[in-house]
């Protein structure tokens, strides 16, 4: 990637339930620069921060889009990290495509809701799904279930949230 793009500003979600494990969904399809590999179809939610917006408005929000979930506690956060996107070479038009990667703030949130809230199909705010299933998951694995341009922030994440984890 061009080191002249600017990073997209970003939170990042990890969501726990009252076991310590941590929600992560299956990725629909590649989103531009943001590939999907086989087998390396998992992530935590994240989603952009609106111009203005907080990132502690935005974690709620991209939580509610990509989830359906509105019940969770603040647990706490991490400083801002970057990860690049991999070389892309498809439309410029894309959304995606003036960013060199992603800056991002990570959120633990303990989920307070019941399972039956969760619904990653549902469009909302007129953003497509992008998750076709859910599950929940141990932190420490899920750095091994999402694509390589992403795994020293899952990593990281790991790291920052174990206290959190069961």
């Amino acid at each position: 990637m061009s080191s002249d793009k600017p990073y997209r500003p970003n939170v990042g979600i990890a969501l726990f339930n009252a076991d310590g494990r941590v929600l992560i969904g299956h990725r629909i399809k590649d989103d531009g620069p943001e590939i999907v590999l086989p087998g390396l179809e998992w992530q935590m939610p994240q989603g952009g921060i609106d111009a203005g917006e907080d990132p502690r408005q935005a974690v709620m929000r991209e939580l509610w889009e990509e989830t359906g979930a509105v019940n969770a506690d603040y647990l706490g956060e991490t400083d801002w990290m970057t990860y690049e996107f991999p070389a892309y070479d498809g439309p410029t038009s894309h959304r995606l495509a003036k960013f060199r990667g992603q800056r991002q703030k990570w959120f633990a949130l303990r989920f307070t809701g019941r399972d039956e809230e969760i619904d990653p199909l549902t469009p909302r705010n007129g953003q497509p799904a992008e998750f076709d299933r859910w599950r929940w998951e141990r932190l420490d694995r899920v750095a091994g279930l999402v694509v390589p341009f992403r795994r020293d922030v899952y990593r990281a994440v790991a790291t920052r949230f174990a206290e959190f984890a069961g």
